[in-house]
């Protein structure tokens, strides 16, 4: 195994190219991008989208964020209760169900890009989108390995302990033991296709195998 640094774009750019490879020649492709939110996976899921536009690839993104449940379930047991956070808070049905089936083998192609708003606690009312042959889905969001959502390839933004826990606000600490949890139990650098090494967002480097 050796560790290649990489600029955020340049990692952008590598992975667009991996997706591209491997879109279905009369399907699309289901490709996520699994991190904490200190890693900000989706900032580098956005820098993707114009590498893989530029192959001549539609683009649908999709975050995670917008498939939470409600907050009277999603909060039952308080604002700061990790394990809820680590394996409740996301509506896996709603995202199978709406996005990822429909973006899959066999799939109509029509998926919605959002379904919660979880600030405002109400249905986002977003419209649904068509995601056509050759497109590909990029989804993003944390805690993503583990569950048997049908995604086609996955990519695992790694976060040491000491860079969680630095990169991580105040507010927002009470989330570290669901994630040492889901290091844990998912081993989400054995469950992912690719790993990156994200300690220095400045510099991330890709895990390649020999």
């Amino acid at each position: 195994m050796r560790v290649r640094p990489l600029t955020p774009q340049a990692l952008a750019d590598h992975l667009a190219e991996v997706a591209v490879a491997r879109v279905p020649a009369h399907g699309r492709l289901r490709f996520a991008v699994d991190g904490a939110a200190a890693a900000e996976p989706g900032a580098l899921a956005d820098l993707m989208v114009d590498p893989i536009r530029a192959a001549g690839h539609p683009v649908q993104r999709v975050s995670a964020d917008d498939f939470l449940k409600p907050a009277s379930v999603r909060l039952e047991h308080g604002r700061q209760d990790a394990d809820a956070f680590y394996w409740s808070w996301l509506d896996e049905k709603g995202l199978v169900r709406e996005v990822l089936e429909p973006a899959g083998p066999g799939g109509t192609g029509r998926v919605l890009p959002s379904l919660w708003d979880a600030e405002r606690d109400r249905a986002s009312r977003a419209p649904y989108v068509e995601l056509p042959p050759g497109g590909v889905l990029l989804l993003d969001g944390p805690l993503l390995l583990g569950r048997g959502l049908p995604v086609d390839f996955t990519v695992h933004l790694s976060l040491s302990d000491a860079a969680l826990a630095r990169r991580t606000p105040d507010d927002e600490r009470w989330t570290l033991p669901a994630y040492a949890r889901y290091r844990v139990e998912c081993l989400p650098e054995d469950a992912a296709d690719l790993v990156v090494r994200w300690d220095d967002p400045r510099r991330p480097a890709l895990v390649e195998e020999p």
